[in-house]
């Protein structure tokens, strides 16, 4: 059930907080005296900004104990919030994650998510614009919204995030583009203001993050939603300052080597474009600082998917495109000051689909009678620390369909042709190296008839 504004203010203003911030992977916290926050009996709804990283590995942030990239904007944010350690993207890709984080259901309700990901402009698919969206239904409770980054959910003229609720767009509409000079592996130029190209030639995180810190420097009278997305680290790997072999790359690929995007990079090079992403969130926070609004301001911070090349997924198997935990499991941080307490960390399972739920619950907006949730909002387990019950989630592809109950997961894959089931015990085994298929054969036999209902629920692959 979605908050009022009544109910909302009932809500918060019984909230209790503390002040103590730990160290961003310890989850004890020492608990400071109980205070009420005092909001009125019409409570303005918090500022909303959703910040994604793209392709970014579980354990590629200090906090998620990376032993070479320096992240200590992302580090902070998580002291000041709640870690989670089980926090999963909805698929493998870019595409079905983010139509999954726009709407709140599974991937594969739409035509669009049985893409990994959509690929070009002659897929004409993509998320309808009577689809209702986070951006739609926050619009009809007063909200300001605006996309700065990464769309990957369709292409003009049929799609946009203008024609499914965000009133401003900045960003690129394919997976990827040369930091320099925007153009997609589609070989189009790839940088649109609305629904119009703007011609730039600047680094695209720092292009992003100057858009992201004139939005919050604006005089706002309602409150906002900013998707931010931005696309490091997803290939090319270009770091700041990486003009040459960004010229090279968009040469290449002018000259029809399809490929060139995707060449190239190093550990080295990988580093410094996840730290010039920290630093570009350490930007915009500061800028949301100055402008007095941090403390009315949710901050969600996720990457869209697992790891690629280059990534690190510690101790976890997999990485983009698999259904291994390495694929799914992603760092995953939320702040909202005075309401949230700081330095915890949750080892609760949640996914994409709960963040579209608990937004809509923060706004105090209803999600659309016709098109149900597929997440459930997280609110009381953010604010009141309330556990989560148990439950089930599930994941999907073309090759693989996985299921998670407590700290079991079940997996099956497809390759060439032939189908292998296995069953893990994720609290004893994150590597996924044991199979108990056999030992709990009961077990498994249940958790795969959940997963094959819920597979029937959604939209064959073709």
């Amino acid at each position: 059930m979605s908050l009022t504004r009544r109910s909302f203010g009932k809500l918060v203003g019984t909230l209790a907080t503390t002040a103590v911030m730990p160290a961003c992977g310890n989850g004890s916290a020492s608990r400071a005296p109980a205070r009420a926050a005092s909001l009125g009996s019409a409570p303005r709804p918090p500022n909303l900004l959703v910040i994604l990283g793209d392709d970014l590995g579980w354990a590629d942030l200090g906090c998620y104990g990376s032993p070479s990239i320096e992240t200590p904007h992302l580090d902070t944010l998580a002291r000041e919030g709640v870690r989670f350690t089980n926090g999963y993207s909805a698929a493998p890709t870019c595409s079905p994650t983010r139509l999954s984080l726009y709407t709140g259901r599974h991937p594969g309700r739409l035509r669009a998510g049985l893409e990994e990901p959509i690929s070009g402009p002659e897929k004409r698919v993509g998320l309808p614009e009577d689809h209702p969206t986070l951006a739609s239904l926050l619009k009809q409770v007063g909200f300001t919204t605006a996309m700065y980054g990464k769309w990957h959910c369709g292409y003009l003229p049929l799609y946009s995030p203008i024609k499914s609720g965000w009133e401003e767009f900045f960003g690129n509409f394919s997976g990827g583009i040369d930091y320099y000079s925007k153009i997609s592996y589609t070989t189009e130029y790839d940088l649109y203001e609305q629904e119009v190209k703007f011609d730039s030639l600047d680094y695209y995180t720092d292009l992003l993050t100057a858009r992201a810190v004139g939005f919050l420097r604006r005089a706002h009278t309602k409150p906002w939603l900013l998707n931010l997305n931005f696309t490091s680290p997803h290939w090319p790997w270009e770091a700041p300052g990486d003009k040459a072999w960004s010229a090279d790359v968009t040469r290449r690929l002018l000259a029809g080597e399809e490929a060139a995007l995707r060449t190239g990079g190093s550990a080295e090079t990988y580093r410094k474009m996840v730290q010039s992403l920290d630093a570009a969130i350490g930007t915009v926070l500061e800028a949301l600082r100055a402008s007095g609004q941090d403390r009315d301001t949710v901050v969600f911070f996720a990457s869209d998917n697992g790891g690629e090349r280059y990534s690190n997924e510690g101790p976890l198997q997999g990485r983009k495109l698999a259904l291994y935990e390495g694929g799914i499991r992603v760092p995953t941080i939320l702040r909202w000051p005075g309401h949230v307490r700081a330095g915890r960390t949750s080892d609760a399972p949640v996914t994409t689909q709960d963040w579209t739920a608990t937004l809509l619950e923060l706004a105090g907006a209803s999600p659309s009678a016709a098109y149900a949730l597929d997440g459930q909002s997280l609110t009381a387990h953010l604010v009141h620390e309330a556990p989560i019950a148990e439950r089930d989630l599930f994941w999907r592809t073309r090759q693989a369909r996985a299921l998670r109950r407590g700290p079991w997961k079940y997996l099956r894959t497809v390759t060439k042709g032939e189908a292998a089931e296995f069953l893990f015990d994720l609290s004893a085994d994150v590597g996924e190296t044991t199979n108990h298929a056999t030992r709990e054969s009961d077990r498994m036999a249940r958790m795969r008839t959940r997963c094959e209902d819920i597979d029937r629920q959604l939209l064959p692959y073709g």
